[in-house]
C-alpha cells in the first residue's frame, strides 16, 4: 500500500494521470492480445484452407480449354493438366509457406546462404576485374586473347551499362563508380553505326535506367544518357505500321525501312520505353511502344500464340512456326510485366497473357514417357492444318517457369496469400513452373558437367500414332533410358540466366529451399568448369560430354548482368529486391513499378 501511496500521491491531478497511464497500457496489453489471438484465428484457418483442391473450379478450367475450338483441324494438342498428386504436393507447398510465416523467425542456414552470397560477389569481381584489366570500355570482352571488341567504331558502353545494377546490388561501390565515370565522361551515341534495336534496349538502355533508379534517382548524368540514346532509338519505329526494323542507326536520316522483324524483339522495347517516358515525361516514348502492341493485340494469332515473325508491311505474324525460344519467348515475357509495370492498371495485357498461357497448354506442354519431365515443344507448319510437334526445348525456355509463377500470385509470397484466392487457373500455373523448373534442372543435373546445353530434345511418343520419334542414342544424357536428347551442335553454354531466374522467383515465391539449392549447383559447376583463375569466365562448347569442356573466347554480358546477379539474389532475403514493387527486364534489370499519374 505504501509504494502505491508513494507512486499515486495525494494531489488529485496526479491521481488521474497515473490512471491515465494504467488505463492506455491495459487498452494496448488487450489490443496486442486480441491482435495476436486474432492473427493466430488466421493462421489456424489459412492452413485449413491449405488442404483444399477446387476440383470443381478446375474441372470447368478443362472443359473450356477442351471445348474452345482448335488453332488447326488436323491437330488436337497436348492436353497437358495438373495430376491429383502435383495439387496434394501444391497443399504441402502451400501448408509449408504459412507454417513458415506463423513461426516468423529466420532460417537456420541464413549464415550458410550469406557466405554462399559472399561468394557469388566475389564471381562478380572476378569478373568485371579482369574485364577492367583487358578491355575497359569495351562492348564485348574475350578474356582467353585478354582482348575487348566494340559494336560500332567508339563502342555503346554495352558492357558497362549492363553490368552497373549488378555492382550496385552486390555492393561493389568502387567498381560501380569506376564504370559510372567512364560512361559519363567518354560514352557517346552521336556516331555513325547500326546497332541492334532489342539488344541495345534491353542491355543499355535498361541497364542505364536500371543503374539512375538504384543509385538513388540522382544521378542526372545517367538518366541524360539513357533519354538520348532512347531518342535516337525511336527513329526506328517511324514505320508505316509502327513496327520497327531490328537494327537501329545511332545517326538515323530519312525513314527506316522494315519488312520482317522477330516477333520477341519488337515485343521487348516497352518495359524500358515506358520507364524512360515516366522519367522524362515524354509520352512519345510510350506511344512508339503502345502503338507496337497494338498491333500485335490486332494481328489473328492461333489460340493465342504468335509466330516468330512480324510482318512490319502488313502488321501481321508471318512465319510457320510458334515457339517459346528464340524469337518468340520475351512476347510473352513481356505481355504479363508491362501489367505488372503500371500496378496492374491495363488488363489488356493480362488478358493477352492469359490467352496465350491457355495456348501454350493446351498444344505446347507435354511430359517425357520415362523420366516424366513436363516441357514445352514447338509447332512446325503452323500455316497448315496438319502442324507438326517438334520435342525441342530451347534452356531460353526455362524462364517461363519464374513467370507462370509471378503470373499466378503477382509476386507475392505463398506466405502472405489466403490459399482461397488462389484461383484454379493460378494452382495450375504454379504447378506447371514447379514442373518445368525441375525439368530445366535435369538439363544441368544429367550432364557430366552439372552445366546445361543451349538446348535439348526430348524422347517423343506420338499420340496420335502411338509409336516413338526416332531419335540417335548417342545423344541421350542418361543411358539407358534418358529422355534428354542434346546433339553435337547444341552441347555448348553461354552460361544463359533464364534457369537461375526462375528459381530466383520460385524461391522468391514459395520459400522452398530446394530452388536455392538447385542455384548452388549451378553456381558450383559454373566455378569448376568456366572460370579462369587468371580472371574472368568464359562459355564452354561440349558440356554434356567433354570433360574438361573444350573452352569459347567469350564472356557474355549477361553472364554478369543477368546470371550472377540471379544467383546472388536467389541466395539473398527476398525483400532485397521485392517482386510486388519491381519488374526485370528480359535483361534482369530491376525497373519499379509505377502507374502514370
Amino acid at each position: 500500500m505504501h509504494f502505491w501511496r508513494r507512486l499515486i500521491g495525494r494531489g488529485r491531478g496526479r491521481r488521474q494521470a497515473v490512471l491515465a497511464v494504467f488505463l492506455v497500457a491495459a487498452i494496448l496489453f488487450l489490443g496486442r492480445h486480441t491482435v495476436r489471438r486474432q492473427s493466430v484465428s488466421e493462421a489456424e484457418s489459412w492452413l485449413r484452407d491449405a488442404d483444399r483442391i477446387p476440383k470443381d473450379e478446375y474441372n470447368k478450367l478443362l472443359l473450356e480449354r477442351a471445348d474452345r475450338k482448335s488453332a488447326w483441324p488436323n491437330y488436337a494438342g497436348s492436353k497437358w493438366r495438373a495430376t491429383s498428386e502435383q495439387q496434394r504436393e501444391l497443399n504441402q507447398v502451400v501448408k509449408a509457406a504459412l507454417l513458415r510465416r506463423s513461426k516468423r523467425a529466420a532460417p537456420d542456414n541464413e549464415l550458410l546462404w550469406a557466405q554462399r552470397r559472399l561468394q557469388v560477389k566475389a564471381a562478380t569481381k572476378h569478373a568485371w576485374d579482369a574485364y577492367a584489366r583487358d578491355a575497359f570500355g569495351s562492348d564485348e570482352y574475350h578474356p582467353l586473347s585478354h582482348r575487348g571488341e566494340n559494336m560500332t567504331q567508339a563502342g555503346v558502353g554495352y558492357f558497362i551499362a549492363d553490368v552497373l545494377d549488378t555492382l550496385i546490388l552486390t555492393g561493389l561501390t568502387d567498381e560501380y563508380k569506376r564504370g559510372r565515370d567512364y560512361l559519363a565522361s567518354s560514352l557517346t551515341f552521336d556516331q555513325p553505326g547500326a546497332v541492334s534495336l532489342f539488344e541495345t534496349t534491353i542491355r543499355v538502355l535498361g541497364g542505364l535506367l536500371s543503374a539512375y533508379h538504384w543509385s538513388g534517382e540522382t544521378d542526372a548524368k545517367l538518366l541524360q544518357l539513357a533519354d538520348e540514346l532512347g531518342s535516337r532509338l525511336a527513329w526506328s519505329f517511324d514505320t508505316e505500321t509502327g513496327i520497327p526494323p531490328e537494327t537501329a542507326q545511332l545517326r538515323p536520316s530519312g525513314k527506316p525501312h522494315a519488312f520482317l522483324s522477330s516477333t520477341a524483339e519488337v515485343a521487348t522495347l516497352q518495359l524500358e520505353f515506358k520507364y524512360l517516358a515516366k522519367l522524362t515525361g515524354k509520352q512519345e516514348y510510350r506511344k512508339y511502344v503502345d502503338r507496337i502492341m497494338d498491333v500485335m493485340f490486332k494481328a489473328p494469332k492461333y489460340d493465342g500464340l504468335a509466330p516468330i515473325y512480324m510482318d512490319a508491311t502488313s502488321g501481321k505474324f508471318s512465319g510457320s512456326e510458334i515457339r517459346l525460344g528464340s524469337r518468340g519467348d520475351s512476347y510473352y515475357e513481356y505481355l504479363l510485366k508491362q501489367w505488372l509495370q503500371t500496378r496492374q492498371s491495363e488488363p489488356a495485357f493480362h488478358a493477352e497473357y492469359e490467352a496465350a498461357m491457355e495456348g501454350v497448354k493446351k498444344y505446347l506442354v507435354t511430359v517425357s514417357p520415362n523420366q516424366k519431365l513436363t516441357y514445352v515443344g514447338e509447332i512446325q507448319q503452323a500455316t497448315t492444318d496438319t502442324p507438326h510437334f517438334n520435342p525441342k526445348m530451347d534452356h531460353l525456355v526455362c524462364f517461363l517457369a519464374g513467370n507462370l509463377a509471378l503470373g499466378a500470385t503477382k509476386g507475392r509470397a505463398l506466405s502472405n496469400i489466403p490459399p482461397t484466392q488462389l484461383s484454379a487457373r493460378d494452382r495450375e500455373d504454379l504447378i506447371l513452373a514447379r514442373e518445368l523448373a525441375d525439368t530445366c534442372m535435369h538439363m544441368y543435373f544429367d550432364t557430366k558437367t552439372g552445366l546445361s546445353p543451349e538446348l535439348v530434345y526430348f524422347r517423343h511418343i506420338d499420340p496420335a500414332t502411338g509409336k516413338e520419334t526416332e531419335f540417335n542414342k548417342d545423344d541421350q544424357l542418361v543411358l539407358p533410358e534418358g529422355d534428354i536428347l542434346a546433339r553435337s551442335g547444341d552441347r555448348h553454354s553461354l552460361l544463359r540466366p533464364e534457369t537461375v531466374e526462375s528459381l530466383f522467383v520460385l524461391w522468391s515465391i514459395t520459400g522452398e529451399e530446394k530452388w536455392r539449392e538447385y542455384g548452388w549447383h549451378i553456381f558450383t559447376a559454373i566455378e569448376k568448369w568456366a572460370k579462369l583463375p587468371e580472371g574472368g569466365y568464359t562459355s564452354l562448347r561440349d558440356i554434356a560430354t567433354a570433360v574438361p569442356p573444350p573452352r569459347e573466347d567469350k564472356m557474355e554480358t549477361f553472364f554478369v548482368s543477368e546470371t550472377l546477379k540471379y544467383l546472388y539474389l536467389l541466395f539473398s532475403d527476398p525483400g532485397s529486391v521485392p517482386l510486388t514493387h519491381y519488374v526485370f527486364n528480359t535483361e534482369a534489370h530491376p525497373l519499379p513499378q509505377f502507374t502514370w499519374n
